[in-house]
């Protein structure tokens, strides 16, 4: 069987190590699985890149000056924003065309245009569209936050600051029109996204299964870091929290602020036992002045062995993000024997079981998350069990397994 897997990087982002990781996956089981991208950062063999320099650069260009001409010029949303007008055609690709199964993954940011999917659509060959936000299901965001219009009609768009009728009203239309015409089935890898999908107007009625990320459960060791890491205590509760990007809003920097606000002032011999290590890209470092409780900032963590031997010194996993689909940090944390504390608003119950794995807390609450955290330093679980958890459902050949049998019933 061969497949192509097509997404926008294969490096840069969640979507872009997952579906490296399952072309990977995929190859171990026997199938014949390349990447397609238009931003390649990695030497790896499977990976090829579709389009031109050039051609590509236009694309996104012009996808970025269509969005900003339609959104009041704010440069708060031009990145919060999709709308599928521009991208490569691949239907005409040699992988493509020699391909049983082509699979899109995050084809956002002039990677692909809803043309273009229409286009591969007309091949005839199935397609599988593994999604990694809520793009899909919505007007033109890749997460609505509070705003529930997708589920009825998109208009007067929050993010476009726009009255009735608008450019997410046209998107969504175009988008229903297209799954309702393609030959496409849509996964999701959190069944917290599988149900906005569901109540969408433009994506009830289509093909849906829900299959988790691939995760490299040999890369994390559970077992405690002997000798510490340099500048991080050894005597005290160790919480990690990172992202690509910390200070982006949907990670929730303000609500861990606020948490280590409150834990500060109303729970002042908590603060006396954690210690919080953040890692990530951080554009705003005075914002780490906020912070009222022990706090080392490591910046961005290249390596997975570093991180692994970050998690393994550590105790608690964190995130106050907004929203997750499968929060990855939660699942290497968990797999190097750290629990999480997590707010619930995404797919973070298919990682975490309240109180026996991990802790999901109230959302936007600081005093829930302070409690969350107190629960974790006093609970009585073996990292092994914690890493055993990851590995029974997240274990790469067992997602690659999932997507074969797929594969075989879309093609049969």
């Amino acid at each position: 069987m061969k497949v192509v897997i097509v997404n926008h990087s294969d490096m840069q982002g969640g979507a872009a190590i997952v579906s490296l990781r399952l072309a990977h996956a995929l190859q171990e089981k026997g199938v014949d699985a390349r990447m397609l991208v238009i931003d390649r950062q990695s030497g790896d063999a499977l990976v090829g890149v579709m389009g031109s320099s050039l051609r590509n650069k236009w694309n996104f260009l012009a996808e970025r000056l269509g969005v900003f001409m339609r959104n009041g010029m704010r440069r708060d949303t031009l990145f919060k924003i999709d709308t599928g007008s521009h991208g490569i055609n691949i239907a005409s690709h040699p992988w493509v065309k020699d391909a049983d199964v082509v699979c899109l993954n995050w084809v956002n940011q002039g990677t692909m245009s809803l043309k273009g999917v229409r286009q591969l659509a007309q091949s005839g060959k199935p397609i599988v569209w593994t999604m990694h936000d809520m793009w899909n299901c919505t007007g033109v965001c890749h997460y609505s936050f509070e705003c529930e219009r997708y589920k009825e009609r998109c208009h007067s768009c929050p993010l476009l600051k726009t009255k009735g009728n608008d450019l997410s009203t046209t998107i969504q239309e175009k988008k229903r029109k297209l799954y309702e015409q393609a030959r496409i089935h849509f996964v999701a890898v959190s069944h917290w996204l599988a149900e906005c999908c569901k109540q969408s107007t433009s994506m009830a009625d289509c093909d849906l299964s829900v299959i988790y990320n691939a995760f490299p459960i040999n890369d994390f060791d559970y077992t405690r870091l002997e000798n510490g890491i340099e500048g991080i205590p050894a005597d005290k509760k160790i919480i990690v929290m990172g992202a690509r990007r910390l200070d982006v809003e949907v990670k929730g920097f303000k609500e861990l602020i606020e948490t280590t606000q409150y834990i500060a002032q109303n729970k002042p011999e908590l603060a006396e036992k954690i210690h919080l290590v953040l890692y990530g890209d951080l554009h705003d470092k005075s914002l780490l002045n906020k912070i009222e409780v022990p706090c080392t900032y490591l910046g961005t963590i290249a390596s997975t062995q570093q991180l692994s031997r970050l998690y393994r010194h550590s105790d608690i996993v964190l995130s106050t993000a907004l929203y997750e689909n499968l929060p990855g940090t939660l699942i290497e944390g968990q797999a190097s024997g750290c629990l999480p504390v997590t707010f619930g608003m995404g797919g973070q119950a298919d990682i975490v079981d309240h109180m026996k794995t991990g802790y999901i807390a109230e959302y936007k609450d600081p005093a829930s998350v302070a409690a969350g955290i107190e629960w974790a330093i006093n609970a009585n679980v073996s990292r092994q069990f914690l890493h055993d958890e990851v590995e029974r459902k997240f274990a790469a050949s067992k997602i690659a397994g999932q997507y074969i049998e797929l594969f075989k019933r879309l093609k049969s």
